[in-house]
């Protein structure tokens, strides 16, 4: 059973959260039309200051909705566009795939998942403690797992709403682990 789209949020102006909509549209090259962080580069507001010529491999930011399972068990009320994630799964394992894979949303539409997504201090002003849940470190490698969704590019444009099917391709072998981006 393929995954599937939960919510779809975009926002104007650069703030934490994100108001979810009934569609977006993916814009090839360039991300969620309408949104703060489209562009061919850079658009996220730190690293804008000291990167602002590379180009922007966190045009799209896709979260899974397991995860907001995951924090209300433990006290936290998360829901769709919250933390700032542009297109909100269900389904999808987004943390296992490799880098380089292409998720095929409703008709057209195809990203290309770039890496993880690197949580900043702003989600504790959020909800206070959350940005320790949102990290889970490997006992036996003591390396940090980001849980909190994947970035991704735009390979071909189209319309994405909630319910739409998301079908994974993945890339030839060997997979690159995803890396933070």
């Amino acid at each position: 059973m393929p995954g599937q789209v939960a919510a779809v949020s975009r926002n104007e102006v650069y703030s934490f959260s994100k108001p979810n909509r009934d569609s977006i549209t993916l814009l090839t090259g360039l991300g969620v039309a309408g949104d703060v962080h489209a562009g061919e580069t850079i658009r996220h507001q730190f690293r804008m200051t000291y990167e602002p010529d590379l180009p922007n491999l966190r045009q799209v930011h896709l979260m899974h909705e397991e995860l907001f399972d995951e924090l209300a068990l433990k006290g936290f009320d998360v829901s769709a566009g919250q933390l700032g994630e542009n297109i909100t799964t269900r389904g999808v394992n987004l943390l296992d795939l490799p880098t380089g894979a292409l998720l095929r949303l409703g008709e057209q539409a195809v990203l290309e998942v770039t890496g993880l997504r690197n949580p900043c201090s702003k989600i504790n002003d959020f909800r206070e403690g959350l940005l320790g849940e949102v990290f889970a470190m490997d006992p036996l490698s003591g390396e940090f797992t980001f849980k909190c969704g994947v970035m991704a590019v735009v390979r071909r444009g189209g319309i994405v709403c909630p319910d739409d099917p998301i079908r994974v391709e993945l890339p030839p072998l060997p997979h690159r682990p995803l890396e933070r981006v």
